[in-house]
């Protein structure tokens, strides 16, 4: 549930939404094939640290201290941005329920100030158990709502079969099938589950097949998620960019599936966002405080992570840092750190396969040849991906 919640937020519903409005179902495949790539880059980081009791992070410091104060600067760029666009998605969700202004801008950013507030409340105070809890409950309001959405807007579904089955890259369809191949199950997020599972108590081999099964429903979850953005937006003309979407697509399933349709859809969307705020506001923190254990040489085996400074500290930042966003344009900026940031993906791949093939490191649990293709296979398709990103990124850059 914490997988599928966290990983799915705005941006990736909407580019489904869009991608389907623009070429139709025959990129249904592509949210499959995402969705099953980030399942199996999630296996390996819970293999690793299954088999050798230690974190990712500091399986990267085996490769020098290069990675890991350069992965550090990463993580800081990265929870500003994506804190700053969770706040801004919140408060377009809030307002699309309940305007607290008349003027829409004044009350995108009070609902965005308000998300993060309570986001950062619920996290401190609730515990981890609670959060298990509140995550579930995002998660069941998203699926309800956006596969009932789905299912009512009345798509072909032969086509739909089809274009989940047979792989297919329409014409015009190539940047479509990138955005959902590459967005669809989350970035930096995915560390985060190493965390959630040791909160669980789970050490040593012996829960490789639990955590397998978990990560095969979150991700079933996942897959579906896009699935369905994909098969609503076909049957809609959309238009547009950016959160604007999102009214726009509640207010066109309103007119085919009159209120429930559009009140539905906007409790889902809301569902989505805010469960990946909390995902982010609870899970990122870990990566800054590990690091600090790392770099001060502490066990882990004596470091409550959840319960130090450098956690706390670290969820108030990304409450509070990025609230500037909801007021300043900083497009150029983040076109800038999307040519840094399309290079996790392959970096993850990359030392994953590494990581978890070397006898010395990780003993007789290394990787099978299914699992080797896989991560191959997320390697090039992320080097695709990525480079593509970063290529549209500097052209942006660079201006007409």
């Amino acid at each position: 549930m914490l997988v599928a919640a966290t990983g799915v937020g705005a941006g990736d519903l909407l580019t489904a939404s869009l991608g389907g409005s623009a070429v139709g179902v025959s990129i249904l495949w592509a949210a499959v094939v995402g969705a099953v790539l980030k399942g199996f880059l999630n296996e390996g980081i819970a293999r690793w640290q299954l088999a050798t009791g230690t974190t990712l992070l500091e399986g990267w410091a085996r490769f020098g201290s290069a990675l890991r104060y350069g992965f550090l600067i990463y993580l800081l760029g990265w929870s500003f941005f994506t804190g700053g666009a969770l706040i801004s998605a919140c408060g377009a969700a809030g307002d699309a329920l309940w305007p607290l202004s008349a003027d829409p801008e004044t009350s995108r950013r009070l609902w965005g100030v308000l998300h993060s507030l309570v986001g950062l409340g619920l996290v401190w105070f609730g515990g981890f158990r609670f959060f298990e809890k509140l995550m579930a409950a995002c998660t069941g309001l998203m699926f309800v709502a956006v596969l009932f959405a789905a299912v009512g807007s009345g798509p072909d579904w032969s086509a739909a079969a089809r274009g989940m089955v047979i792989p297919h890259i329409p014409k015009n369809g190539t940047g479509w099938v990138l955005g959902l191949l590459g967005g669809v199950g989350g970035t930096v997020t995915l560390l985060s589950y190493g965390y959630w599972i040791r909160q669980k108590g789970r050490e040593g081999m012996q829960w490789l097949r639990t955590c397998q099964a978990d990560l095969a429903v979150g991700y079933s979850l996942t897959a579906m998620f896009g699935m369905a953005m994909v098969l609503i937006g076909s049957t809609l003309q959309l238009q547009g960019s950016g959160l604007k979407v999102a009214n726009l697509l509640a207010q066109r399933l309103g007119e085919v599936l009159g209120p429930a349709g559009y009140w539905l859809f906007l409790w889902g969307f809301w569902g989505a966002v805010f469960s990946s705020l909390l995902g982010v506001w609870e899970g990122v923190p870990y990566l800054f405080a590990d690091f600090l254990r790392i770099h001060r040489k502490q066990p882990v085996s004596q470091v409550d992570l959840r319960n130090t400074r450098a956690w706390r500290g670290y969820l108030v930042a990304l409450a509070l840092v990025p609230l500037p966003m909801l007021w300043a344009p900083l497009q150029r900026a983040q076109l800038a750190y999307a040519v840094v940031g399309a290079l996790f993906m392959p970096l993850l791949a990359v030392t994953l396969l590494w990581m978890n093939n070397r006898r010395d490191w990780i003993g007789a649990q290394r990787n099978g040849w299914l699992i080797n293709a896989a991560l191959v296979a997320t390697l090039l398709l992320f080097l695709w991906v990525g480079s593509d990103e970063a290529l549209e990124a500097l052209r942006k850059l660079r201006g007409p």
